[in-house]
């Protein structure tokens, strides 16, 4: 039975379980330490703890930080219920009534006005950066804040894609056109539901690493990682195929940003659309691993592009390397072609990324 927690918060541009599965039976042992430098929401790092191996997952979005260190670090079922319970009880609709009202017009047509006022309380009262229990319940909320509302009773929003916030002014125009209205939602009852239904598949024992991030700065982070790397398995942002700051915008401002899309203020390496700061960043992402990892470890990558053959991402990658100082070697290397590709759920007729490249490096 796949683990619920693997799905708590669907992520565009993530990769399956069985990717890191399939790596780690290959390339490690239990006890191993396991390393996800970009790691999303977090599928690496929990799995290798379902595996018996120490996972460190290491992200600058906040959502990506937020999800992961749900997973890795789940509090008991009873805990996170008697947190709601006590959120719930606390909370006091008038005193929302304002923030709700001064929110773009975007949020009214997506929200009910008393879930609105409840998905404030939360947002204010949750302390994520700081508390497990607080952590799971961010995590459950920013899981069903948007999605397919017309397939399922577990989101909050009017219909959405539930990857990605699209923009607000094409939501709203989207609304309109076809009529569709905010769904009637308790935001507690959602979340205790959603909880239960989450824990029907017990959290592993061993607790994982987070770390909210830029990559770049692991080797000053090392004090924070239990021992040497002996495994990375990543996929870094693809060349020129998506902004994860603008697809998350909805569930960063859960987080505290602001009530609009943003555009590199999270991160600088967002969507990077020329080729040479692309491969800066990789080499920044070998170099700083390079720093982290132990004598012979295994580095596995998967990377894609909008208009890169395979061939020009391996030759580049593997020039990449030499930033690392560590003699690298290529041991294999895969070419998937991407027939299902993820943005054509939300966005028919999307060029999107053809190909898939997977590479694994063994390290001198």
């Amino acid at each position: 039975m796949r683990h619920r927690f693997h799905a708590l918060c669907p992520y565009f541009a993530m990769f399956p379980e069985t990717f890191a599965e399939t790596w780690l039976d290959r390339l490690t042992r239990p006890g191993d330490v396991v390393l996800d430098p970009f790691c999303g929401r977090g599928t690496l790092p929990f799995q290798a703890l379902l595996m018996g191996r120490r996972g460190i997952g290491c992200d600058v979005n906040p959502v990506a930080y937020c999800v992961t260190r749900a997973k890795t670090n789940a509090p008991a079922l009873g805990l996170v219920e008697r947190r709601l319970d006590f959120l719930e009880r606390e909370y006091r609709a008038r005193r929302y009534e304002r923030s709700r009202r001064e929110l773009p017009t975007f949020f009214r047509w997506t929200y009910r006005p008393e879930t609105l006022r409840q998905v404030l309380h939360l947002r204010e009262r949750l302390r994520w950066y700081d508390s497990n229990v607080d952590s799971m319940i961010a995590a459950l909320a920013l899981g069903a804040l948007h999605g397919e509302t017309n397939k399922s009773p577990c989101y909050l929003s009017n219909q959405m894609p539930h990857t990605i916030s699209t923009k607000p002014a094409y939501s709203v125009r989207f609304w309109k056109e076809r009529g569709y209205r905010p769904p009637r939602r308790d935001v507690f009852d959602l979340l205790r539901d959603r909880a239960r239904y989450r824990y029907e598949t017990p959290p592993p024992r061993t607790r994982g690493f987070a770390l909210l991030a830029d990559m770049r700065k692991l080797p000053r982070l090392a004090r924070q990682i239990p021992g040497p790397v002996r495994c990375v398995i990543t996929s870094p942002p693809y060349l020129n195929v998506t902004n994860f700051e603008e697809d998350q915008w909805l569930r960063l401002w859960f987080l505290g940003g602001p009530p609009h899309p943003t555009y590199r203020r999270v991160s600088k390496d967002d969507r990077h659309e020329r080729s040479d700061g692309y491969w800066r960043l990789i080499a920044d992402m070998w170099r700083s691993i390079g720093r982290v990892l132990a004598d012979r470890a295994h580095v596995v990558i998967r990377l894609g592009a909008v208009r890169e053959p395979p061939e020009r991402l391996l030759e580049k990658l593997v020039g990449a390397a030499l930033a690392s100082s560590r003699r690298t070697r290529l041991a294999h290397h895969e070419v998937t072609e991407l027939r299902r590709r993820q943005t054509r759920s939300f966005q028919p007729g999307a060029g999107g990324c053809k190909v898939e490249i997977d590479c694994h490096f063994v390290i001198g």
